[in-house]
Formats: structure tokens, sequence, C-alpha cells
């Protein structure tokens, strides 16, 4: 079904790429692409689903065939009835205002019966549990719906071959298993997948073969049941995410006594007449990393812009330090690192971006070069931030917000496309934080990160509609 023979690509104005991939999935097989951020696993998803060189250019050789056809020979359109993609990003592939417009516009696309768009989309919409959705502005949902959505427009396309670049990234526990589900359901009706991901945990099930890349190659193969009996220092040594289904998250804590520095009073939001979340009372403990956890669509990024003064409350009222804080205090005092990495940059290079709004001093220079070196991104402090993987692009604004030196940070999903190796490098620089007498609030669904870093544990509970 897709055959890589001896394919090679590298970006353009950049040594980034993959060399001599050859691959093979047989139709209704799935296949799992794994390994370190920048190891070439989109890369590869790019060059199946001809994005690469067709949207992306560079050097390219060797073939990609999908479906006994060679994608150089075909159109776009073409390809797009053979492969169905979701990115790391899905708002980068959203044309619709509303879910059921943008469920429906592939189908649109491809001029289908006014009737089987109406069909395949309602089948979409209810296999991804979205059905309550279908009317709202594709701009109103949380990152994990924002997901669905788009596996929803490909799952409505009924394509032969899926390719799905961290699809996991940004959905809780739930959002997860019912992804599982779905692409379960897919593989048993003969569908094939090619998945690049760094959370493989949820994929045993499901993944025929598991592919290990190592700087741009096909370092080594698994099956399932090979990968779960590799000794834990070899996972650890290959920088991988734990392939063994994890222990439950930590139960939902009391907050230590440890004195607060930032807290909130019956704080709600409401968006016209859809309550986000109401009387919300929180209180974040001084030189700790505190968790906010919740089902996607519970209202945590919101709660977090609000929190830092990017959004209104309805409301309520947020404190720092016992006293009550305007948004205009709140945003000098704590630095919010959003969950969507695109938004996030304005500069040209690495270094740059890390010293924008900082005088250029040389103990300055010297902090960022040390701080670059620590995140393991000094080698591309000369790159533009958009030819960074999605891993990259994670570090590098993790490390705007440490070297921001504002007391307070608050971590949007900072992991949802890290590796195992860097989840662990993430989860020790905010623990040396708080020792330094940093408060961090991070918004996850990362149970390890959780584990591994975490004081304190608060849920968020999704309002029922």
């Amino acid at each position: 079904m897709i055959e890589l023979t001896h394919a090679s690509f590298q970006y353009e104005n950049s040594d980034r790429g993959v060399r001599d991939i050859s691959l093979s999935v047989k139709g209704g097989e799935c296949v799992v692409l794994t390994g370190l951020s920048g190891c070439g696993k989109t890369t590869v998803t790019r060059l199946v689903n001809g994005l690469a060189p067709s949207y992306y250019p560079g050097a390219f050789s060797g073939s990609v065939r999908i479906d006994g056809k060679d994608i150089s020979r075909l159109s776009t359109w073409e390809i797009g009835r053979l492969v169905g993609s979701v990115f790391q990003d899905p708002k980068s592939q959203f044309f619709s205002s509303e879910l059921a417009g943008e469920v429906a516009f592939p189908c649109e696309n491809y001029g289908l019966s006014a009737r089987e768009i109406r069909e395949r989309t309602d089948a979409a919409i209810e296999a991804l549990q979205l059905s309550r959705l279908k009317d709202r502005a594709v701009d109103a949902l949380s990152s994990g719906e924002k997901q669905r959505a788009a596996i929803a427009s490909v799952y409505a396309m009924k394509p032969k071959a899926f390719v799905c670049d961290e699809p996991t990234a940004n959905l809780d526990a739930a959002g997860t298993r019912q992804l599982a589900q779905t692409l379960r359901q897919l593989k048993e009706q003969g569908f094939t997948l090619l998945i690049a991901e760094h959370r493989i945990d949820w994929l045993m099930g499901i993944a025929d073969r598991f592919l290990y890349l190592r700087d741009g190659r096909i370092a080594a193969e698994y099956t399932p049941e090979n990968l779960l009996l590799l000794p834990e220092a070899d996972i650890l040594g290959m920088g991988l995410r734990s392939p063994h289904e994890g222990k439950s998250l930590p139960v939902p804590s009391v907050l230590d006594e440890s004195p607060a520095v930032l807290k909130t009073a019956g704080l709600s939001k409401r968006i016209r007449r859809e309550v986000i979340f109401e009387d919300i009372s929180l209180s974040v403990p001084e030189g700790k990393v505190t968790a906010i956890t919740g089902q996607n669509g519970a209202g945590k990024t919101t709660l977090a812009q609000i929190l830092c003064g990017l959004a209104k409350q309805t409301r309520g009222h947020i404190l720092i330090d016992g006293k009550k804080a305007r948004a205009a205090v709140r945003r000098r005092e704590i630095y919010y690192c959003g969950n969507d990495t695109s938004t996030q940059f304005f500069t040209a290079s690495v270094a740059e971006e890390l010293l924008l709004n900082t005088e250029l001093t040389e103990e300055s220079k010297n902090r960022a070069r040390i701080l670059l070196k620590e995140l393991g991104l000094y080698e591309y402090r000369d790159a533009h931030p958009s030819t960074l993987s999605g891993g990259q692009k994670q570090r590098l604004a993790i490390a705007c917000a440490i070297f921001s030196g504002r007391r307070i940070l608050i971590l949007d999903e900072p992991t949802s496309g890290l590796d195992g190796q860097n989840m662990r490098l993430i989860a020790e620089r905010l623990k040396s934080e708080v020792r330094n007498g940093r408060t961090i609030l991070v918004i996850t669904h990362d149970r390890e990160l959780i584990e591994s870093c975490c004081d304190n544990v608060v849920e968020v509970e999704k309002r029922l509609p």
C-alpha cells in the first residue's frame, strides 16, 4: 500500500531531512514512526502525503508509491483521495468557520452529492463524539477538540491510508482512548495507518510495527511484543517514552501549606450564554510545580489566559501575594507559554527569539548560550524558528519562558510534542527553576510529566452541557 524505496529528502536551506528510507506498509497495517524530536518522523509523513517536496521545498531522491502509484506523477487532488493527513497543529488544516462545515469541506471539494456529504459528515462527527459541538466555531474549540475535528474531516473522506503526525499531542486520556478505538475500527475496516508519535503506550494494541528513527534514518524495527520486552535502560537510552501503560494519574490533591503566591476567588467565565467554568477558587503555593488537569473543553487554557491577564473573567478576583492584581499587573508578573508554538515566535533566529525582550549585553548573551545548550538547542541558534521540528519549537518556547525572568510561569501543554528524553529534560529543568524560587503552573494531560516533577495536581471539572 505504502512503499518508500531509498527515499531521501533535505529541506531547502537546512540540513534537516531523511536519508535512504526504505519502508513498506501493507494494506490494513498500522506502522508507527517514533524517535527523538527532529529524527525525521514528520518528514517521512510529508513524503507519503506529497507535501514534501511540493509544499516544503528541498532535494528529493528515491521513490514513493501509494497503492502502486508513483505519487511524483500524481496531482495534489489525486494524492488527497489516497492519503488523508492529520497534522501536529490542527488549526493549520482548517478552512471553515464552524465544525460541521469543516468536516464536510473535503467531501465538498471532491464534488460528492449533497446526500453523501451529509451522511459522511454526520457519521464522522458521531464517530469522534463531536455531536454536541457540530455547530460551534472552530476557533472556540479547545485544542483537543480541534484535533478531533481534524481527524473527523479526514475520516469523512475515507481515504485508503491515514497519515497522523502526533495525533494525541493535545488529547486528554478520554480523548486518547476514543482515538485509539477509532483507529482500531479503521484498521479493522482495512484502512492503512502510518502514525508519527512520541507517546506509544496507547498504540500497543493497534500497531503492527514500530520503526525507531535516528538522525534521519530507520535505526531499528520492533514488534509491540519486542518493544515491551526492552529493558528500561534501553528505552531511556533511546530517548523514548515508556511503551507500558503507566500508573494512574495522581489523585487531584489539596494544595500544600506553602505560602500562596497566586490565588483566585469565585472566578467564573462565560462566553455569551455558555458557562466555561464557574466559581473556581485556586491557591497556588509558592516555589512549587502545580499541574492543572481536566478533560478537553473544561476551560483550562481559558483559565490560564485569565490568570496571566490575556483574557477577562466574567466574575471573581485574582490575587498575587494576597493583593488584588489587575490584568496589567498580572501581565508583568506572569509569563504565559501557550500551547500553539506557531503563534509565539517573532524573529528570524532561535538566538534572537530568546533575546527578544532583553537588553543585549555580554552577560545576557552568555546566559542565552548556556540555556540553549542545556535545552539541546544551541546547534540551531542561527536557524529560523519555523524550520524547527515540533519538539524543538516546544523547547524554544519553554526556553523563552525561563529566560523571561518572571517569577510565575504558566506553561500550557509544555510537553505535547516532546519525546521521552526531552520530556525528562524539561521535567528536571522545571524542578530546578522552583528550587530557585520560581512558581510554575503546567496545564497538562501528560501523565509522565506529572509523575516526574509536579508537586500538586488540581483538576478542573468539565461542566455538563
